[in-house]
């Protein structure tokens, strides 16, 4: 399960920046693309801030969609898988423009 590495991370993250205060709220951007288990980061969250600055935090997932370019026309479709077809075109030669990120977007202290 690599969402508890990357929980870790985070936690660590958000407490470096945080320098001593208590954090009250962490609010991440996890793209629908990323092969990241948002149910996991969840579940980790509070197992990895305990005995941090974080313990007691609320986080908050906002999950952004996917998106892709056809190569061929232009044309933006929407994807909720890393490869998929132009909706205008057809074509299969997609470049994803969104859903592969995973951002910390907001800490409350």
């Amino acid at each position: 399960m690599h969402e508890l590495g990357i929980t870790r991370n985070v936690v660590a993250i958000v407490a470096e920046h945080a320098k001593g205060l208590l954090v009250k709220r962490v609010t991440l951007e996890i793209g629908q693309l990323s092969t990241v288990m948002v149910d996991s980061i969840y579940f980790c969250f509070d197992i990895c801030c305990q005995g941090t600055v974080l313990e007691g935090a609320t986080l908050e997932i906002i999950e952004v969609p996917g998106r892709g370019k056809c190569q061929n026309c232009g044309a933006e479709v929407n994807l909720s898988q890393p490869f998929g077809s132009c909706d205008c075109c057809h074509s299969v030669k997609l470049d994803i423009i969104q859903g592969q990120e995973l951002k910390i977007k907001e800490i409350e202290v």
